[in-house]
């Protein structure tokens, strides 16, 4: 195992659930909440209806949603949230077509040390701008983005807007690409990945998450292109397209191997490929050795799975 695996690193994601529709209502389907014992049991026992909550509320909006404040607000588990330290939310949905196939929500936690961003641009007279977002003690990094867009293609966002897939970026410090390259470099944000959510009734989304050394998002991510695996073949399938990890090495045993594959059921990806839901492992045997934690979110595109983005910590 590597030995950068076993530093005891703040991450800059705390929580990571799934909520699912049963009838009139989203019920937690699984969860990742490490020793926040009492935050998972209030969780168990909630429930959402359309509107209701936070994941009731990117339900009924359509739309990513971003809390950074929960007094006061329609957050119902705030008194379990504040026990246990957590400070912000962000609500993703997942749709295909026009149904709700789940909402994915991960929360944070604000010590002024974690640094990162999760962001929610939307198109808006033919650029992408901030509709908000989340950045822990990278106030700076906030106060740019914030006075930034991107023409469709341009940086990381517009890139995801133009070829309506997830994308990776690396050394955004430096990168040419990154528009916002010389304050995530002051920031310490050094991974950025983008992914389109799509929406009912055609609004544009893309959803990036900035990833810091000292308080990552992730350790490890990757790309599955579902579509292009699907080419003259009659199961399901997913080719593993792109993907970036923190230790030294291979990113995936048998990197050589071309292409990188699975099926449908096959593995946690498998599972997200078969179901069309998103997925959140925690200290299982199913995860790639060296990791506790994987998130594996599918995007839905003609009403198939197309690609599933996948983050290990």
């Amino acid at each position: 195992m590597d030995a950068a695996l076993d530093l005891p690193v703040k991450t800059f994601i705390e929580v990571a659930e799934i909520w699912i529709p049963e009838g009139d209502r989203l019920v937690l389907a699984e969860g990742h909440y490490g020793a926040l014992d009492s935050f998972a049991d209030a969780s168990r026992h909630a429930s959402f209806a359309r509107g209701e909550g936070l994941p009731g509320k990117a339900w009924a909006e359509e739309r990513p949603v971003v809390l950074k404040a929960f007094d006061g607000s329609y957050f119902q588990r705030t008194e379990a949230a504040q026990e246990a330290g957590l400070t912000a939310a962000v609500a993703v949905p997942v749709f295909s077509g026009k149904t709700l196939k789940a909402v994915l929500v991960v929360l944070c936690a604000n010590d002024n040390v974690r640094t990162g961003a999760i962001e929610v641009w939307k198109e808006n007279d033919g650029v992408l701008m901030l509709d908000d977002g989340y950045y822990g003690a990278a106030r700076h990094f906030e106060w740019v983005s914030q006075h930034t867009h991107f023409p469709r293609g341009q940086g990381l966002p517009g890139g995801v807007w133009a070829s309506q897939t997830p994308m990776l970026m690396r050394d955004l410090g430096s990168g040419y690409r990154f528009i916002r390259a010389d304050s995530a470099g002051k920031a310490g944000l050094t991974t950025g990945l983008g992914l389109p959510i799509p929406v009912p009734g055609g609004a544009t989304y893309v959803l990036a998450l900035l990833s810091a050394l000292g308080t990552p998002i992730a350790r490890r991510f990757e790309l599955w292109d579902a579509r292009a695996a699907r080419v003259g073949k009659a199961e399901k399938s997913a080719v593993l397209a792109d993907g970036i990890c923190a230790r030294e090495g291979a990113l995936w045993v048998g990197e050589t191997e071309e292409p990188r594959r699975v099926a449908a059921w096959q593995g946690v990806i498998g599972r997200v490929l078969a179901t069309g839901l998103p997925a959140v492992e925690s200290g299982t045997s199913a995860l790639t050795h060296g990791y506790d934690t994987l998130v594996a979110l599918p995007i839905h595109l003609d009403g198939e799975v197309a690609h599933i983005v996948a983050w290990y910590c």
